[in-house]
């Protein structure tokens, strides 16, 4: 693997590699080799959960970093992300984890040799969200064949959603959708459409979405109160869930309005432990571009 743009950039064996290491922490320092790597994480878009775990991924695995701030940087001259990019690799990164508001962004940078992570493009894809989502389901149902996996929310503007529901399809998931009629997506709500009261009942994974007011124009215009009752999930919807089924968010979280706040540390969510596989999946991921072990691939069926 030498990118990771989108999730088509990984081939079934490498994901299931990436899931293995991650799962069994098997990217540790000491399996490092040659010169100490240095990166640079461009964050181009405010970012708590994803910029923090990469930072603490590429602290356990001895990785240096090259600080980054977008508004102390040439990019308030007018220099292009492509600029921006070359000069990092010319002075040494030897990756660049990048998170931008433009879809594809990373088609611009067809010029570098230097691998590029995506840390999310817009409304287009978040990898490496989906892969400590994929891992967080794996760990508690060590299956994807036959599950259903219902995403709920603000799906046409969700860069989770759209990554999300591809690799689990890929992988046998049966997934539907619940929300907004507004904000569902063409491209992928083709398959099934729930109200919330219907997917609480079916869901073995109930996978929520913060509303990305930020990417709205407009449309919607629900208060917290409407959105919650309408299309949240509420106390008394928890309680009429499957016993094993399990609630997903990738946060931030808006509590009261995508799900109830008590429900965030209920005994079914997986919140947090998902924040814990983020770090996990990340040093698998950088282990794994910057070459920080051996070649060997594990025939481990996700």
């Amino acid at each position: 693997m030498k990118q990771l743009r989108t999730l088509n950039d990984l081939t079934l064996p490498e994901l299931q590699t990436i899931l293995f290491e991650a799962d069994t922490c098997r990217t540790s320092q000491d399996r490092m080799w040659g010169e100490q790597p240095i990166v640079a994480n461009l964050f181009f878009e405010p970012s708590t959960r994803t910029k923090c775990s990469f930072e603490m991924a590429e602290k356990q695995l001895g990785i240096d970093i090259i600080p980054f701030d977008v508004s102390h940087s040439s990019v308030q001259k007018g220099e292009t992300l492509y600029d921006t990019a070359k000069t990092l690799e010319a002075i040494g990164c030897r990756a660049l984890i990048i998170r931008h508001p433009e879809m594809k962004y990373y088609e611009q940078l067809n010029g570098l040799t230097i691998p590029i992570i995506n840390a999310g493009d817009g409304a287009g894809d978040h990898p490496t969200q989906s892969l400590l989502d994929l891992l967080t389901i794996k760990q508690e149902f060590n299956r994807f064949d036959g599950l259903h996996v219902v995403i709920c929310g603000d799906i046409r503007h969700s860069r989770v959603a759209h990554t999300n529901a591809k690799i689990l399809k890929k992988l046998g998931a049966r997934v539907s959708y619940s929300g907004p009629l507004e904000w569902m997506d063409p491209e992928l709500t083709e398959d099934e459409y729930l109200t919330m009261d219907e997917a609480v009942v079916q869901a073995d994974v109930l996978m929520l979405l913060r509303i990305q007011t930020e990417r709205h124009d407009g449309e919607g215009g629900y208060t917290k109160e409407t959105y919650h009752r309408q299309f949240g999930l509420t106390v008394e919807r928890e309680m009429r869930m499957k016993s094993d089924s399990i609630i997903m968010h990738p946060a931030p979280v808006n509590r009261g309005v995508e799900l109830a706040g008590s429900l965030v540390e209920c005994r079914r969510s997986r919140i947090f432990k998902q924040m814990t596989n983020g770090v996990k999946v990340r040093k698998a991921i950088l282990a794994h571009v910057l070459n920080l072990k051996g070649e060997k691939q594990y025939d481990h069926v996700i």
